[in-house]
């Protein structure tokens, strides 16, 4: 007994055939630009997380050898406070000398000072002779004792100075509780220096006239 072929779909012809390889070529075609396009979009992706974390509290830069910049970052929060210091030494009226210091804790500046007589004094840091008149405060133990007035304490602070303290204030600051000290220009004598290392205070040393 014989079936009758009830399919009604012909065999394609050598002309549908090749048209559809050439639709089989286009869909692979396109599929290959997707994969790059979306290579690309990934890759956008990437830069723009990069980008990114340029802002406040991400990560920090890496440097060639792949370690974080946490250094080169201290070093210009350093130069900035000094700078800041150097501008506050203009409050002084100080003739010979003009130094301002600032007190430093956890990025914020807690305390402030420069050279001048005691308050309630005259403004004249000079005597007829252009000397520094005997009671005239330095700028590092105006930024101490202010302190000592207000609510805030100097434990593990940073003290910025414009010139190197001498040995009254150095032991004002080793007192204080003050753990690290910065000044741009050496004084003649290096006995305070000396004593703030002795008691194991970190000095460093930053050249105020090249900020």
């Amino acid at each position: 007994m014989e079936y009758e072929n009830k399919s009604n779909t012909a065999a394609p012809s050598p002309t549908e055939r090749c048209n559809t390889s050439k639709e089989s070529a286009n869909y692979s075609a396109d599929r290959k630009n997707y994969s790059t396009d979306s290579a690309n979009y990934s890759a956008d992706r990437k830069n723009y997380s990069a980008d990114s974390n340029d802002g406040p509290g991400s990560p920090l830069p890496l440097s060639k050898s792949g370690e974080k910049s946490a250094a080169d970052k201290e070093r210009k929060f350093d130069e900035r406070y000094l700078r800041m210091a150097d501008i506050w030494s203009e409050n002084s009226y100080c003739t010979r000398r003009k130094v301002g210091a600032l007190i430093v804790k956890e990025k914020m500046i807690i305390s402030d000072g420069f050279n001048g007589t005691p308050s309630g004094f005259e403004n004249v840091c000079e005597d007829e002779n252009g000397l520094t008149k005997p009671y005239v405060l330095h700028a590092e133990a105006n930024a101490i004792t202010k302190i000592a007035r207000s609510g805030n304490n100097s434990d593990g602070a940073t003290l910025y100075v414009t010139a190197s303290p001498c040995i009254e204030c150095a032991k004002l600051i080793i007192q204080c509780g003050i753990k690290r000290v910065v000044y741009g220009e050496h004084y003649r004598l290096t006995d305070g220096i000396d004593l703030l290392r002795r008691a194991g205070i970190q000095v460093d040393y930053i050249d105020k006239t090249k900020l």
